[in-house]
């Protein structure tokens, strides 16, 4: 029987309404960033989530928080972290490569990481999380980059992305046989 995980990105931050880069820096999120885990937090209402995790950033705890309701505990986790920008963390985000592909290796020589090594810790954690076999409906709050490279390595994410994956949003997958495929975007 398929299990199903909920992919969610966290709230709008400081840094994000600033335009600057968040990778493992953090910054907390805004009264915009509350309001929108708070949304999203009604649509996770309605759902048979037996557990969360979270990236161990502030910005995915807070929104996992907010989100829940406190309904049930959730584990922290570093496997769900952002990516590693290196010494571009809390610069402006007008310093990204403006291509995708470009993402893959920028950020080595500044003490970054690849996307792809992103996309398999993200592959490698959240295949452990939904091995377990209690676990049917899993919610893990991640973040943008991090979401998009697990996404990734699973499939061409550019059809997907054409209309955004904003802060908030949550990438529906069904998991059955080690093997993860999106079903939906849910975006608000």
């Amino acid at each position: 029987m398929a299990k199903t995980l909920y992919l969610m990105r966290h709230g709008e931050t400081l840094f994000n309404a600033l335009g600057k880069i968040q990778g493992w820096c953090d910054s907390p999120l805004t009264k915009t960033g509350i309001q929108q885990a708070k949304v999203a937090g009604e649509y996770l209402d309605k759902l048979p989530i037996d557990h969360a995790y979270s990236s161990t950033s502030e910005r995915s705890c807070d929104t996992i928080e907010i989100a829940l309701k406190n309904r049930m505990p959730y584990q922290r986790l570093k496997g769900l972290k952002e990516m590693n920008f290196g010494v571009y963390e809390g610069e402006s985000e007008k310093l990204n490569p403006t291509i995708l592909k470009d993402y893959e290796t920028f950020f080595l020589p500044f003490g970054g990481e690849s996307s792809k090594a992103v996309g398999k810790r993200m592959l490698e954690t959240l295949t452990d999380i939904m091995d377990k076999p209690d676990h049917q409906n899993v919610l893990a709050v991640s973040h943008a980059g991090a979401c998009v490279n697990f996404l990734e390595m699973l499939q061409d994410p550019t059809d997907v992305l054409k209309s955004g994956f904003s802060n908030c949003s949550i990438f529906k997958f069904t998991y059955d046989q080690r093997k993860f495929k999106l079903v939906d975007v849910i975006r608000f």
